[in-house]
């Protein structure tokens, strides 16, 4: 698996021939300028974790240019269909529901936080589990604090790649984020997201390697626009 960070939460994987784009926050990212056209070219599947503007993005250009599945809660898909996607693209679920993606599954889990777009409600927020028969699993947590429902998550899913807010204010800081990773799972390869976009949010992920202490070596900090094959 490809995996590719496009700054804040925007992710693109690749494998088994996927073209996978989570939160694809490209317009207006004050940290990637290359705009949303290139990266969607060959996407097959867009996936939201909730309904704030910096996570939707560009979505609705983006299933609407590549014919890519939507894949979010039931809310954020009307909302994206009242947007102009087609809603035969749509795949919507919901906390505990598991979707069938063609060639991989999305499992909606709990999310501490909130969603809406100017001031309409999009549903619960929540984490993405992915799990594909030939690539690791991947936990998306989408914005959130910690919680100890994390424990099960582990239980039922045992994902390998974590990727973790860590930019504190609007999601966990780097300790707390650390303490989730540490405590909770047995992550592989993490990438920490959320962090270094907005002046109110952390400029770096020194507070959450500093925290890692001994499970530093699993963090990948990598460039905006960087990949890295796990």
């Amino acid at each position: 698996m490809k995996i590719t960070w496009y700054g804040h939460s925007a992710f693109g994987l690749e494998f088994s021939g996927k073209k996978v784009l989570i939160d694809p926050f490209l317009s207006g990212n004050p940290k990637w300028n290359g705009g949303w056209e290139e990266v969607a070219e060959g996407v097959t599947h867009v996936l939201l974790t909730h309904g704030h503007d910096d996570h939707i993005g560009d979505s609705a250009e983006i299933c609407k240019k590549t014919g890519a599945q939507l894949v979010a809660n039931f809310e954020l898909c009307m909302h994206l269909v009242s947007k102009g996607v087609d809603g035969k693209t749509i795949n919507p679920g919901n906390h505990g529901g598991t979707v069938d993606c063609g060639g991989f599954t999305t499992t909606f889990v709990n999310a501490l936080h909130s969603s809406s777009s100017g001031g309409v409600y999009l549903g619960n927020p929540a984490g993405l589990v992915i799990h594909a028969p030939d690539a690791p699993s991947v936990y998306h947590m989408g914005d959130t604090d910690i919680f100890s429902d994390m424990a099960l998550i582990q239980e039922l899913h045992q994902p390998q790649v974590g990727i973790v807010p860590i930019g504190d204010r609007f999601t966990m800081g780097g300790a707390v984020a650390a303490l989730a990773c540490r405590r909770y799972f047995k992550f592989e390869t993490i990438l920490p997201c959320h962090y270094a976009t907005f002046p109110m949010v952390d400029p770096d992920a020194s507070k959450f390697l500093a925290a890692m202490e001994g499970d530093a070596s699993k963090v990948k900090v990598i460039d905006v626009g960087a990949s890295l094959d796990v």
